[in-house]
């Protein structure tokens, strides 16, 4: 299997079949859309590719802890890797823990340089979270900018 098809069977199933999907609110919704999928950056090393997979196995099977630590340690080794602190973000909104998830996508997307695409899923977390904790106007900022960097007017 080549290596963007493999990329792309691990974050799909790490983030799009793993983790239970949060209500739908009148936000859009980070992971909803299988075009959106963010991938590792191309640089990811074997080892981070090797504790992704571990950690989207924990997570599908419930073990946010082991998953949570698993991605912390990616980020450990390539602190500069947006992905991953997208990931985490990821897996912070699916813990129901808002604000972590908008800072950790935050900085995922200062990390981003111009991939307008993974910058435009972190804004998505950032929506969700900001609805999830009563600000709705907040969220729909963040939807805007969202959209806006997805090239959706």
């Amino acid at each position: 299997m080549n290596k963007i098809l493999y990329y792309i069977v691990i974050v799909s199933l790490f983030f799009l079949g793993s983790c239970t999907t949060p209500q739908r609110s009148g936000v859009e919704l980070p992971g909803e859309d299988p075009q959106k999928t963010v991938l590792p950056d191309k640089n990811t090393s074997p080892a981070v590719i090797s504790l992704i997979e571990k950690a989207r196995i924990a997570t599908q099977q419930g073990d946010y802890q082991r998953a949570e630590v698993l991605l912390e340690r990616t980020v450990h080794i390539e602190p500069r890797n947006a992905s991953l602190w997208h990931y985490l973000a990821k897996l912070r909104l699916h813990q129901s823990r808002y604000q972590d998830a908008v800072g950790l996508a935050q900085k995922s997307s200062y990390l981003a340089g111009a991939n307008n695409k993974l910058k435009a899923d972190n804004w998505r977390i950032i929506a969700h979270s900001r609805q999830q904790m009563g600000d709705q106007a907040g969220a729909m900022q963040a939807q805007d900018k969202a959209r806006r960097f997805a090239g959706q007017h």
